[in-house]
């Protein structure tokens, strides 16, 4: 074949191609595909936003934990200075 007919036949494939494909993308069964893959991804993203939600409350919580620790350090470090310039034990202030 030369390759002028190639072309035109490759051409006129591809529009029919290209014509049966937007029919099919278009039909009532595809539609029910695109609404069905939707609907699963917006199952997975609420799930994934449960997921994040929830370890979000979990370093809340740790974060919490910690500057309640770290306050209290902080605390008992002072009252072991104050205790050291005075030259009271923290017992010896609790028996008074």
């Amino acid at each position: 074949m030369e390759r002028g007919t190639k072309n035109f036949l490759w051409t006129g494939l591809g529009f029919l191609i290209g014509t049966v494909g937007l029919k099919a993308a278009t039909s009532q069964t595809a539609k029910k595909g695109y609404v069905h893959a939707m609907a699963q991804g917006m199952k997975a993203k609420a799930g994934y936003n449960d997921i994040v939600e929830q370890a979000k409350a979990e370093f809340d919580d740790m974060k919490a934990e910690a500057e309640f620790i770290a306050v209290s350090d902080k605390d008992v470090k002072a009252a072991e200075k104050t205790s050291k310039a005075t030259g009271t034990t923290r017992t010896a202030k609790a028996a008074k």
